[in-house]
Order: structure tokens, then C-alpha cells, then sequence
């Protein structure tokens, strides 16, 4: 079952155009691993689908929810209030695409959760109140019941005794785990990692490696934008290469990483005869 269906999606910075026309799916417990060189994209295709960047065209629809469509349906459009409604007239007149009313995107986004290249975590808050504040304040949790499932996923990230400590006296490795922790703390249907080795030197980087390759063998659905090759062609079901905005090549590790695509091959360079 897809649990992510991105169509033709657009997206501009000004005259720059950053997504051309993106469609893929996502089924549920894949891993999808996407590749590209730095500007292709990728990290904008996230950051639209969490609800960080309005797209320009296309739809999203997220476990059978659409996000957001260039034809959003009469009986979404029907739900909406009417100060929606002022807005989607005004979205039509200007050929923009439509978005979901508040409360149906408030549903959506409990069903993703996103790991930033730079943790985003609150420097003022201890690592438990990271993990517990989404929790309590947009779901409504108990207290006591967002800090035990908190420590849970402390204990799944080989964090346990770091309830109390700030994010200033954690390595970076530790924020990062912390960082996934607090995406998880949702129960997301899907977890996004943007590129969550970057900020990390080599000898901390295979902690958050390890991490995502636990989640991967206990199927959580996933989707890594990332710059390891051979750790993607290790984990990933599925790999999207991108360039320029759009989608160059794709296919399952073993045959992307064989790909006679030339820009693709260009690409991975040496990564061709890498082992598994």
C-alpha cells in the first residue's frame, strides 16, 4: 500500500526553478534512498513534503490523505471554512495549488516525522523535554506517558541516563540520536532524514548509521536523502537518483548501482565496483 504519493511536483525560488517535476510512491515499510549532487533538489522535495516549503504545482497525498493538489476535491473544498474557501479562490486565480483545510493538515503531519541535517533541537531544553514537548503540547499526552515512551526510545538510541543532560554536552553523534528519538516520539508513519550524517565526523557518522539499519530491520518506513552511496545501496529498497530538479534514474540498489544511465554512472563514479 503507498503510504507517499508525490505527481508532478514544481517548486521555485524565484526564477529558480529547484523541483521540475517530481513523481514517485512510497509503499509501506520501504526504504527509499535519495541520491544526487548538492542542488539537485533534494533536500527542497523534504522539506515540501513536511509542510517546511509551499510547492508551485503538483499533488501530495500522504497515507490516502491529500496534502495538496492542483485539483483538490469537492468534498475537501466543501469541508473547508469559509476564510479556506477565500483562499482557494484566490490560489485558483492565481494557478496555485490548493492545500488541505488546518485540521486535515494537523492530521497529516502527526503521520511524518523529520530528522534535520543540524538536530534543530532546543538548546534550552533538556533532552527528555525535547522528546516529551511535541507530545504533550500537540497531541495531548500525559506527561508521565511522554516521558516513559521517551525514555523507551532513549534506550533504543543506547541513550539511556541522558533524560537530563542539554544539548551543548552531547556529542554530535548524541544530538543526532536525540534528534531521531524526538521525530519517532509521534509514532510517524514515515520518518525523513535530510542528510543526517552531514554535521558528522566519520567516527560519529556510524552511530546514526547503525541507528537507521536497526529501524530498517524492524521496517520502518523511511526516506534518506543522503550522500553515503554505499550505506544507501546497503539499506535502501529503492534508490531515486536526482539532478537539476528532476529524476534521473531509479530503480533497486543493485540496479541503479549498475545503471548504464550516463549521467548516473557520472555520478557514482567509483562507487560502481563498491561491495555491498
Amino acid at each position: 500500500m503507498s503510504v507517499l504519493t508525490v505527481k508532478n511536483l514544481k517548486k521555485s525560488f524565484g526564477d529558480l526553478e529547484v523541483i521540475k517535476d517530481i513523481s514517485f510512491s512510497l509503499e509501506d515499510g520501504e526504504v527509499l534512498a535519495i541520491i544526487g549532487p548538492s542542488g539537485s533538489g533534494k533536500s527542497t522535495l523534504l522539506r515540501c513534503i513536511n509542510m517546511l516549503e509551499t510547492v508551485d504545482g503538483g499533488e501530495i497525498s500522504i497515507c490516502g490523505d491529500l496534502l495538496v493538489s492542483d485539483q483538490y476535491s469537492e468534498d475537501t473544498a466543501r469541508a473547508t471554512t469559509a476564510k479556506s474557501h477565500k483562499k482557494e479562490k484566490k490560489a485558483k486565480a492565481v494557478g496555485k495549488p490548493i492545500y488541505a483545510p488546518k485540521e486535515q493538515l494537523r492530521k497529516i503531519r502527526l503521520n511524518t516525522g523529520l530528522v534535520f541535517q543540524n538536530y534543530n533541537l532546543f538548546p534550552h531544553f533538556s533532552v527528555l523535554r525535547n522528546i516529551t514537548e511535541a507530545p504533550i503540547r500537540v497531541t495531548g499526552m500525559d506527561k508521565l506517558e511522554a516521558q516513559e515512551n521517551a525514555r523507551k526510545l532513549l534506550q533504543k538510541m543506547g541513550l539511556s541516563g541522558k533524560e537530563d543532560a542539554y544539548p551543548c554536552q552531547l556529542s554530535g553523534g548524541q544530538a543526532q540520536r536525540v534528534s531521531i528519538a524526538r521525530a519517532m516520539a509521534l509514532n510517524p508513519k514515515i520518518l525523513f532524514f535530510d542528510e543526517p550524517t552531514s554535521a558528522l565526523d566519520p567516527e560519529l557518522t556510524g552511530e546514526i548509521l547503525k541507528v537507521i539499519r536497526e529501524l530498517a530491520a524492524e521496517k520502518m518506513t523511511m526516506v534518506i536523502v543522503t550522500h553515503e552511496m554505499a550505506f544507501a545501496r546497503e539499506v535502501a529498497d529503492r534508490v531515486i537518483f536526482m539532478d537539476q530538479g528532476i529524476i534521473v534514474d531509479q530503480g533497486t540498489p543493485e540496479a541503479l548501482f549498475t545503471s548504464n544511465h550516463p549521467r548516473t554512472r557520472g555520478f557514482l563514479g567509483n562507487y560502481y565496483q563498491s561491495p555491498l
